[in-house]
């Protein structure tokens, strides 16, 4: 299922976010487009029912946002993330899922999401996380908080693949504003995965993160 919402061909207005939305379910996502058109600066530009569509919705209509579901046919929510960011298309993520286990969480934030919320949220909540990740903020459930905020153990052998990449790029003297334009993520994004790149490092700072990632380039050389 694909729809274009016939507001999509008014002059945009810089004030309004746009939006895609993709969920397999059509009670789901009706509800929530119904619930986003009385919101007068949200528009709903397009809704997918599966990743595939997704992707063909925000390379056509380029929204300030996507609003994804992680259950989905054909592919599924997380893949469809990683193929956004792959092709760089710069669009804001969130994540809409019935599920907030931290392994859920900590995937869709590697995936490159730039928040998540339950869909067992308040109206209130669904609307508030929408506009701030619109906006570059990044949101979590509260219930995540102190998982989100505490810092992985240490381990300096296995960052995960996004973090290598950021790595990559402070040890190339980039800020985290050009990291997260590089990117196409939001700077809060970006320090996210610096505090837990931090952690498993267990430096302090991006000076020492830059001199550790050096170091273990030159031993690579050496063996």
């Amino acid at each position: 299922m694909f729809c274009l919402s016939s507001m999509v061909c008014r002059l945009r207005d810089p004030r309004l976010i746009r939006l895609v939305l993709a969920d397999d379910h059509a009670l789901v996502l009706d509800g929530l487009r119904a619930l986003l058109s009385r919101e007068p600066d949200l528009r709903v530009v397009a809704t997918a029912t599966d990743g595939e569509r997704l992707l063909d919705a925000v390379r056509r209509f380029k929204p300030d946002l996507a609003v994804i579901d992680i259950q989905m046919p054909y592919m599924d929510g997380l893949t469809c993330l990683r193929q956004l960011r792959a092709e760089g298309l710069p669009v804001r993520v969130l994540i809409l899922t019935a599920f907030g286990s931290p392994e859920v969480l900590r995937s869709a934030m590697e995936a490159g999401a730039d928040g998540l919320a339950l869909k067992t949220d308040s109206t209130e909540m669904t609307l508030a996380a929408i506009r701030q990740v619109a906006h570059g903020q990044m949101v979590f459930p509260q219930s995540a908080r102190q998982w989100l905020t505490r810092p992985a153990a240490p381990d300096p052998d296995t960052p995960t693949e996004r973090e290598e990449i950021i790595w990559a790029q402070v040890a190339e003297g980039k800020s985290n504003t050009q990291i997260a334009a590089e990117l196409h993520l939001s700077e809060s994004t970006i320090k996210f995965h610096l505090r837990h790149l931090f952690a498993k490092l267990g430096v302090s700072n991006r000076n020492e993160a830059a001199a550790h990632y050096h170091r273990r380039g030159a031993d690579r050389r050496r063996g």
